[in-house]
């Protein structure tokens, strides 16, 4: 695992590039930087994820509200990576369908039915079904709604684990030579004419000293905060907070709703970790602490009351079982509402000294193109004329049916589990399916040598064995119970309260 090394004096490492921020962008930019061949540190203050890209709506979506903001370049250029992300891992990112219940006080359904064909047509699809009416009195999605609506619209966008997303991005740049170091704060920088200078402490207290020929900015809200100057004065950052509430299942289906409210926010209802519905999201300016970004009291009511207002089941802010929030950094006039700020990406790059590139804005569905679009500056930058890579190769566990992507991961999923069941039949079927959507094929690395139940070593936790929490913290920079249960699974959602603390004392006396 990767950790700064002890001696006199600290580390000395050299590279090509420094990426500060483990996010989606930085583990991205990482990943493609390190297959071009160029030797990659990432440094993370935190744990992967930790902050912006564990709290989005989950999503792997074209942003059918941009239509309405005129945003096609942004609809487009999403839409035209859904299909490719699926396919690079189908286990942590699979379809799902969308309705959307009509609303009399809502444009006329003339005009939605064109802004879903419009949708359809931006970009190819080779496997998501298109849009379609629907009779809300005769669909599974009708039965939980108020009797009111009787009329909407289904199609098709994408569900992904954001968190493990940027986990295993971060896998596939360490394992193609990158560094990743996770707890690692970037404490001085200085630049020069051909290179940067720059001080990583441990959490740990182990410190390295770094220089690298370019330096790629990717920390998100704190971009401006880590290189105020890096940020042009005329447009500064505009931070937007979104929040999330999980509540006991509304419904009992696989359908996702999105409802427009009469204030023209968009807010998503999503079936999640089976027993549960996930509802977000809000978007709010945000001026608070980085570090303690949380829902507050009107965000949950505001987000209840929508909930009120479509289904039968009313809830109440007592329902809440888990709350999240994320601040996203963006760049536009500060007198638009905040759910009308663009999230579309701009990278910003700046050669006057060793290479410097700022990446501002985007979203989980456009990662892939944004790290590429960035190592295509980086590249002739540093001398490196590596071609572009990342639109046809799998990430780790996404390999179901080769090394390349295709569309059977997709479709023959549930066939690859079944395989997957009879190779381990001791395995009970509810953890096969859960190891199955975690890991894909590296489950295979994880269960190496396991014949039987008691190979998996202990249970620490219902359905949480030895094996897998040493595998965790081997292959994928856990660190405590946190990091395990509501970053790399959402198993903290099912367990009694407590678990957590009896899981970072085995994570604690392992580790010493």
């Amino acid at each position: 695992m990767d950790q700064l090394s002890t001696g006199q004096g600290g580390e000395r490492i050299e590279c090509d590039v420094l990426v500060i921020g483990g996010g989606i962008n930085g583990a991205g930019i990482a990943r493609d930087a390190a297959g071009r061949g160029l030797a990659v540190v990432l440094c993370e203050k935190d744990d992967l994820a930790a902050h912006t890209s564990s709290s989005s709506s989950k999503l792997i979506h074209g942003g059918l509200r941009y239509l309405e903001q005129y945003d096609f370049g942004l609809v487009r250029k999403a839409l035209l990576e859904r299909e490719v992300l699926l396919r690079s891992a189908p286990h942590i990112m699979w379809p799902l369908r969308f309705v959307m219940p009509h609303d009399a006080g809502q444009r006329p359904a003339w005009l939605i039915r064109a802004g879903l064909c419009l949708y359809d047509q931006l970009a190819r699809r080779e496997f998501l079904p298109g849009s379609k009416g629907v009779a809300l009195r005769c669909h599974p999605a009708g039965s939980p709604l108020q009797a009111a609506f009787t009329r909407g619209f289904e199609y098709s966008d994408g569900w992904v684990d954001d968190a493990r997303l940027v986990v295993l991005a971060a896998l596939d740049a360490r394992e193609r030579g990158a560094r990743i170091l996770t707890r690692t704060r970037c404490a001085d920088l200085a630049r020069g004419a051909t290179h940067w200078q720059a001080s990583l402490h441990g959490a740990d207290g182990r410190v390295a000293e770094v220089r690298a020929r370019c330096l790629v900015n990717a920390a998100g809200p704190w971009a401006g905060h880590l290189l105020p100057h890096a940020v042009r004065a005329c447009e500064p950052l505009r931070l937007i907070k979104g929040s999330h509430i999980v509540v006991p299942k509304l419904f009992d289906h696989p359908y996702a709703y999105i409802f427009q409210h009469p204030d023209g926010r968009i807010v998503f209802a999503i079936p999640y970790e089976r027993d549960f519905t996930l509802v977000g999201t809000t978007d709010v300016d945000y001026h608070g602490n980085l570090d303690q970004v949380s829902i507050d009291a009107n965000e949950i009511a505001y987000l209840c009351h929508l909930v009120n207002r479509y289904f039968t089941r009313q809830i109440t802010p007592a329902e809440v079982r888990w709350s999240y929030s994320g601040v996203r950094p963006l760049v536009q006039d500060a007198g638009a509402k905040a759910a009308a700020v663009t999230r579309d990406f701009r990278l910003e790059h700046d050669s006057a000294g060793a290479p410097l590139l700022t990446v501002l804005g985007g979203k989980i569905t456009t990662f892939r193109k944004l790290a590429e679009q960035a190592v295509d500056w980086i590249g002739p930058a540093l001398g490196n004329a590596g071609p572009a890579w990342t639109a046809n190769a799998c990430l780790p566990g996404g390999d179901l049916f080769g090394e390349r992507p295709s569309s059977r991961g997709v479709l023959e999923f549930d066939q690859w589990q079944g395989c997957l069941q009879r190779r381990f039949p001791w395995l009970p079927p509810a953890l096969v399916a859960r190891y199955a959507r975690a890991y894909g094929t590296r489950v295979l690395v994880m269960l190496a040598g396991c014949r039987a139940m008691d190979d998996l070593g202990r249970e620490i936790l219902p359905g949480l064995y030895e094996a897998e929490v040493e595998y965790l913290m081997g292959q994928e920079w856990a660190r405590c119970a946190d990091d395990i249960l509501w970053r790399r699974s959402k198993l903290g959602l099912h367990l009694a309260p407590g678990s957590a603390a009896v899981l970072d004392q085995w994570m604690g006396a392992r580790g010493r």
